[in-house]
């Protein structure tokens, strides 16, 4: 009769025991999610709503007068984009600027990154040298670098006509289409280089001697070290440095602006600055926000491009 009543009730012990287990884990998400519900919250004002309102624009003709309504025109602006000539300058620009920059902060950022790595004198002194341009104020930089690129007498000019003597005449960089972009991304990279530095010095200390140890041991030099084994362990930060200077790239617009100011002709128009001349210029608020939700769709694109490109497993020496 006792094992008859015990006998039974193993199940319910069971079962009660998974109730239990299952409510102590619920509990315990309670803690991360009250954590990341401030953030969240934040994220919803700030990013989500305006978004949907940027959105919501985009589909109007958006007038800012009061009392004068705004008409629902669908996808009129995005056609107007697309039959647009200034508009494809404005993404022609954006795409040669962060081709452009990009690779030239990686690959400087990384040699600037194994220099500092090596080096055992004056490291204080030459990480402040380089970092130093990131926190230089942009339109600081840029209206240096207007300057330094003046026609004829930009500092530039002298360095190249009086000094060197490769060109007899001084260079109209910023009068003429073809160099008007060359002072706006000679700007951005030496504003990144120091940036990207730091990300990769701290993913490079971060690989245990061990690992290049033994590829002494088998024979590697330092070329085979660095491709085999640096350059496949830092490729988390490789990847963070990336989609982090494409989406700077393609949102560029203090130096733009205050350099060329999207001219001569419009021929140094970018995403961002065309926006803002369509938006606060021509108070065409809906065509504005199409330009900014089609840069933010591009940007979308290449971002999840470049995770899925660079998420496959490291494989080193």
């Amino acid at each position: 009769m006792t094992l008859g009543v015990i006998g039974p009730a193993f199940p319910h012990r069971r079962e009660l025991g998974l109730l239990a287990r299952n409510l102590r884990s619920r509990k315990g998400l309670l803690y991360p999610v009250g954590f990341m519900l401030p953030g969240l919250f934040l994220f919803a004002i700030f990013m989500v709503y305006p978004f949907g309102k940027l959105l919501q624009i985009s589909l109007y003709q958006w007038r800012v007068v009061a009392g004068e309504p705004s008409r629902f025109i669908g996808l009129s602006n995005y056609a107007k984009a697309v039959q647009d000539p200034v508009f494809w300058v404005a993404m022609r620009n954006s795409i040669l600027y962060t081709a452009v920059t990009v690779p030239g902060i990686v690959s400087l950022g990384l040699l600037t990154a194994l220099f500092m790595n090596h080096i055992k004198y004056a490291r204080a002194f030459f990480r402040t040298v380089y970092y130093l341009p990131v926190v230089t104020s942009w339109v600081a930089s840029s209206l240096l670098f207007k300057y330094l690129f003046q026609w004829p007498s930009g500092f530039i000019n002298y360095v190249l006509v009086d000094v060197l003597r490769v060109v007899t005449e001084p260079i109209p960089w910023l009068l003429n289409p073809m160099t008007a972009m060359v002072p706006i991304t000679a700007l951005g990279i030496w504003k990144g280089i120091g940036w990207a530095m730091v990300i990769f010095l701290a993913a490079i200390q971060a690989i245990p001697n061990e690992i290049y140890e033994s590829a002494v041991i088998d024979g590697a030099g330092r070329w085979v070290s660095f491709w085999n084994i640096t350059l496949p362990l830092i490729r988390p930060a490789l990847l963070f440095v990336l989609v982090i200077l494409v989406i700077a790239g393609f949102n560029v617009f203090v130096p733009v602006y205050l350099i060329t100011g999207g001219g001569p002709m419009k021929q140094t128009e970018v995403l961002q600055s065309y926006m803002y001349h369509q938006a606060f210029d021509f108070l065409d608020f809906g065509y504005g926000a199409a330009i900014s939700c089609i840069l933010a769709v591009a940007v979308l694109l290449l971002t999840a491009i470049q995770i899925r490109t660079l998420r496959r497993p490291a494989r080193f020496y």
